[in-house]
């Protein structure tokens, strides 16, 4: 027993039992339990005697469903044995029966066969009457009927009195036939007109030929096709005729012989198409005739010859389009046949045709319709069959003349609009690009459609070539306006010679050059585009006008460049002017000089034109270059001025600031701020050296070198000595100077100016990075450089005295960069 049992026991009897008085119910407790325990073992008793009673009669009712079951199976044996042998009783009595009924189903067969070989004896008999008396309506009856009834007897081929029949029936299709075909050959010789039922035993005649075979409708349509174009070929093979100038008397004799017989050949079932079919052998044949006259011809056809049988072949084609579908006609070619009608002559220039040309617009695909021709149904209206190009594509290898008056004509249009053009813009336009360039588009998306509505093909791609030359011929003839010469940095690096002198007109053109070469190659690619479209696939990837587009970005970039050129020989004047004051001799510091109010009158004055004629991405290049141009001239302009005295200096340093102040307000002054920020770094860049240099000037003789190699690091030994000639110092006074300069030079590593922020009227304070550190080195170059950038704003304010100030109070100090500096 567990001990939680014992506990739980212990705590019953205490609960029954908690004091000694209670023990007196101890024993009315235990009978109480002994009368329950005999009950509960009662119950436990009968438990046990009803699950054995039950056991029993389990037994018993699995044995009886076993003995079910197997009675069950007894009778499912039985009853197949019954179904088996009723089966074979079945059998027996209908075995007989389906003798009967096979026997049955063969006598209808063979009654049935019988039946039909009679009517088919008798069928053949009549057709073999109507086919010898030509009574062709009753005898195409009669063919449908034959026909179905020797559908039947397919699988009795072997039997000799079918083979008999079918071989009479051969033979009666046969007669038929030839009695047809010499029915139809009477037909155009007049005979229709004599005898009245001609026509008609001709239409019955069609209806026979739609029972035969189909190879028999076909045979005769040809026949018939063939006959009628005996005469065609005879015409116009003889030698009045073949010619191509009659070419459109060729289309006029088919359309007068459609027009002719329409009523006769009503007799023809609609079906058989043959007036498509005959249409179609006559292209085919026309074509032929045509290649023969255009190899056979010794010298280049006449070119308003060519280009007129052309015109009329397509014009032929298109009617023949829309007539047997297929085919849409456009109101361009509605208004181009209203010319024609009104031209009436055959003396027409060539330039009344390319007018004429100029309206259409269908494309012309037939360099590939006789391998398509085998390929697609031709007898149907519609099927497949495309009547554009079957005739005009043999015009394709002779069209080598027609280009060669295309390209002559555009060049010749050129040269009449370069003589015309005025190299100024009309009032009130929005453009600012000149009429001669929308003038030559003008004319060679004329040319283009006069072309397209001629082929597709590689004489399509031929004219592209000659745009092609036009455009680059007028590339050229814009660069040759521009003026010529120049000097100075950009002619140096351009490699043209002599002074570039422009005008404000000047000025004026070549921005107007500038955006008639952007315009050109803008439309050059839009062109290209229009071409790929319109060109046939071979060559659409061949269509390319990369080479013309750099021909006029190339116009671009000299224009430009010019245009830099002719500023900077406006400052020519101004910088011998620099040249010529006496930097030596001045007293004190003033206003400006003149030449930087004269440089200043010459951007004003230019600036704001070229500011509203350029677009934003140009007035940015020509920025950049003129402060590329301008920054190192003037640099090198301060060497070619005598001695420098402080105050010299001092001015100079405040005139370098007031240009640098001037180039960044250009910008403004051009109304095109876009690139501002980015162009300011460029100018402040560039004229960092200028003022670097004259602060280098403007430093004690004792430190001069090590100032130079502070704030031009990539100077040259030429460049220092000739400062030091600036600064008034004689030859023996220099090597001392450039003895020192050398031996720094080797100890001292080469920083490298970054690109300093710039603002108008703020000094410039280059940031040095000191790349490498030697011995010799200077510890602290920053000091070095706010000193400098102090002195270059005290000369612009106070003078000389506050730079004097400056370099004794770092004297005096006993360390310090500076105090290194002064004494090695």
């Amino acid at each position: 027993m567990a001990a939680s049992d014992k506990q739980n026991t212990l705590d019953y009897i205490n609960q029954m039992f908690p004091t000694e008085a209670s023990l007196s119910g101890v024993e009315p407790l235990m009978q109480k339990i002994h009368s329950e325990i005999r009950r509960v073992d009662a119950e436990i008793l009968t438990a046990v005697r009803q699950q054995s009673n039950s056991g029993t009669k389990a037994r018993e009712d699995l044995a009886a469903a076993t003995s079910a079951v197997q009675e069950l199976m007894n009778k499912i044996r039985e009853i197949k044995t019954k179904a088996e042998q009723s089966e074979t009783m079945v059998q027996e009595i209908c075995r007989d029966i389906k003798k009967l009924d096979f026997a049955k189903k063969h006598i209808t067969t063979t009654i049935t066969a019988l039946h039909r070989l009679t009517m088919l004896v008798s069928a053949v008999e009549q057709l073999q009457v109507m086919a010898s008396k030509r009574h062709y309506k009753e005898a195409a009856a009669q063919l449908e009927a034959v026909n179905q009834l020797c559908s039947h007897f397919e699988a009795y081929r072997d039997i000799p009195k079918i083979t008999e029949l079918r071989e009479k029936f051969k033979s009666i299709k046969q007669v038929l036939k030839s009695h047809v075909f010499s029915d139809f050959s009477s037909l155009g010789t007049g005979k229709e007109t004599e005898e009245s039922n001609l026509l008609q035993q001709l239409s019955d005649a069609c209806l026979v030929v739609d029972a035969l075979e189909p190879s028999v409708r076909e045979e005769l349509v040809k026949n018939f096709c063939n006959r009628e174009l005996t005469s065609y070929q005879q015409i116009f093979e003889g030698a009045e005729l073949a010619k191509l100038d009659k070419t459109e008397r060729r289309y006029a004799w088919i359309k007068r012989r459609l027009r002719t017989n329409e009523e006769i050949w009503k007799i023809f079932p609609r079906s058989w198409h043959v007036d498509y079919l005959l249409c179609i052998q006559f292209c085919k044949l026309t074509r032929s005739q045509l290649v023969e006259i255009l190899v056979s011809m010794k010298e280049k056809p006449d070119v308003a010859t060519l280009l007129t049988a052309l015109q009329r072949t397509l014009e032929f084609e298109e009617e023949l389009a829309e007539k047997f579908g297929g085919g849409t006609r456009s109101k361009d070619a509605d208004d181009d046949n209203e010319d024609t009608e009104r031209s009436g002559n055959k003396s027409q220039t060539v330039s009344d045709i390319r007018k004429k040309y100029e309206k259409k617009l269908a494309a012309h695909d037939g360099s590939q319709h006789e391998e398509q021709d085998g390929q697609k149904d031709s007898s149907v209206p519609g099927a497949g069959f495309n009547f554009r190009g079957i005739i005009s594509s043999c015009f394709e290898p002779h069209l080598s003349v027609y280009i060669e008056l295309e390209e002559k004509t555009l060049m010749d249009s050129l040269e009449k609009e370069m003589l015309e053009e005025t190299w100024e813009i009309e009032e009130g336009s929005q453009t600012n690009i000149l009429s001669s360039s929308i003038k030559v588009f003008v004319i060679i998306r004329r040319s283009l459609k006069r072309c397209s509505a001629l082929t597709r093909n590689q004489t399509l791609f031929n004219l592209f070539k000659a745009f092609q030359k036009v455009l680059k011929a007028y590339a050229t003839k814009l660069f040759a306006r521009l003026p010529k010469g120049g000097t100075g940095i950009v002619a140096a690096a351009t490699g043209i010679e002599g002074q570039i002198k422009t005008s404000d007109k000047d000025e004026r053109v070549i921005c107007y050059i500038v955006n008639t070469a952007e315009y050109c190659h803008k439309t050059c690619g839009e062109l290209a585009d229009n071409v790929s479209k319109l060109i046939d696939a071979q060559f659409a990837d061949r269509v390319d006008m990369s080479e013309v587009q750099d021909e006029f970005s190339a116009v671009n970039t000299k224009s430009l460049i010019t245009l830099v050129h002719g500023i900077e020989t406006k400052f020519d004047s101004e910088m011998a002017a620099m040249t010529r004051v006496p930097w030596s001799t001045l007293e004190s510091v003033g206003d400006q000089s003149d030449y930087v109010n004269g440089i200043n009158l010459i951007l004003t004055s230019s600036i704001p034109v070229l500011g509203s004629l350029l677009s934003p991405i140009y007035f940015q290049f020509f920025l950049d270059k003129l402060a590329s141009s301008l920054g190192p001239r003037f640099y090198h302009n301060i060497f070619k001025c005598k001695q420098i005295s402080e105050t010299g200096a001092q001015q100079m340093l405040l005139d370098t600031q007031a240009v640098k102040t001037i180039l960044l307000e250009i910008p403004s002054l051009g109304k095109q701020t876009a690139g501002a920020a980015s162009y300011s770094k460029f100018v402040g860049r560039e004229m960092s050296k200028a003022e670097a240099l004259l602060k280098v000037i403007l430093s004690p003789i004792d430190s001069v070198a090590d100032t130079y190699c502070a704030l031009l690091p990539e100077g040259t030994l030429t460049e220092f000595q000739r400062l030091l000639e600036l600064k008034g110092l004689k030859k023996a006074d220099q090597q001392s100077i450039l003895d020192d300069f050398n031996k720094r030079g080797s100890g001292i590593s080469q920083p490298t100016i970054m690109a300093p922020s710039s603002a108008p009227n703020t000094s410039i304070a280059p940031v040095i990075t000191n790349t490498a550190a030697s011995p010799g080195a200077i510890t602290s170059r920053e000091d070095v450089l706010t000193r400098a950038a102090a002195l270059g704003r005290g000369a612009a304010t106070t003078g000389f005295k506050r730079f004097l100030a400056l370099t004794e109070a770092a004297k005096d100090r006993k360390d310090g960069p500076f105090r290194k500096l002064f004494n090695g």
